[in-house]
């Protein structure tokens, strides 16, 4: 794979990559410093922008599953893409690897090291070469983190989602009329359906909010259908794209919201740290 573009950040590099057949996928490098783990060490999630911290302490390295996404959630530019295809598992592997030798740095030398399935595609639509490359890299990482990050494919499997794997659910609306405006994807569970997922993780099931309209966030809505002791609430601030700025959520989809290459996360049960 070769490097198509590349934007850098404080803390971080996110490269857009080009495969052997043309397809283009997006693949991340971030690093945070190790108090960024927990609500509390957070600060209530201030970050210290002059602590950004480097790989050794918590170190994240975001893959795509695809090239392109057939979900077509209304404020990503991924689905604007032209077609899409599944990767293959060395496909996937082959990111961890390129972002690995790029940053000249051991993982094993690192306190906390995460994969995040979360960049260009659906993971539960690509699932058995997400598998298979998560076995992979546990291999020779036996300590790395997986989060799997997914809409809420219908019919899917979830027992898999157990010890080091933890299970991340784009939530981002708890109003399901509009939750199925943003994610316009028939075959996904509803929000009902989403908060009786149980997984084996060692963690709690994450839920990405991506804050497109502050009536999105229902705290009353969330405690009805998401129990504190299995879920942890992650907020995120839509990045302005050509497609989030054109496609606003009733007129007010990027209202007040600013890029971040890590979203800020919070619980709303504080004595439940992840």
């Amino acid at each position: 794979m070769n490097i198509k573009k590349q934007k850098n950040f404080a803390n971080g590099t996110v490269y857009c990559l080009q495969l052997e057949d043309g397809k283009l996928i997006e693949t991340t490098d971030t690093f945070l410093p190790y108090y960024t783990k927990d609500a509390i060490g957070r600060k209530q999630n201030m970050l210290d922008n002059d602590r950004l911290g480097d790989r050794s302490e918590r170190w994240m390295i975001g893959v795509s599953v695809m090239s392109g996404c057939p979900v077509g959630c209304k404020f990503c530019a991924t689905g604007q893409m032209k077609g899409y295809r599944n990767l293959t598992a060395d496909e996937i592997v082959n990111q961890v690897w390129f972002a690995v030798t790029k940053a000249g740095f051991n993982p094993l030398h690192s306190k906390e090291f995460k994969i995040n399935y979360t960049r260009m595609g659906e993971p539960f639509l690509n699932i058995e070469a997400v598998k298979e490359a998560i076995e992979r890299i546990s291999e020779i990482y036996p300590d790395a983190h997986h989060y799997v990050s997914t809409i809420g494919i219908k019919h899917s499997d979830f027992s898999w989602i157990k010890d080091n794997i933890t299970l991340q659910i784009s939530l981002h609306s708890l109003d399901e009329e509009h939750r199925n405006w943003l994610i316009p994807y028939k075959k996904k569970m509803t929000i009902p359906e989403l908060g009786m997922i149980a997984t084996r993780s060692n963690l709690k099931t994450t839920l990405n909010l991506t804050l497109v309209d502050e009536k999105d966030f229902d705290i009353e809505k969330l405690k009805e259908n998401f129990p504190p002791k299995d879920f942890f609430i992650k907020l995120s601030p839509i990045n302005p794209n050509t497609v989030s700025e054109k496609k606003q959520s009733r007129q007010r989809c990027c209202r007040g919201s600013q890029f971040s290459i890590n979203p800020l996360k919070f619980h709303y049960d504080r004595n439940n740290e992840t």
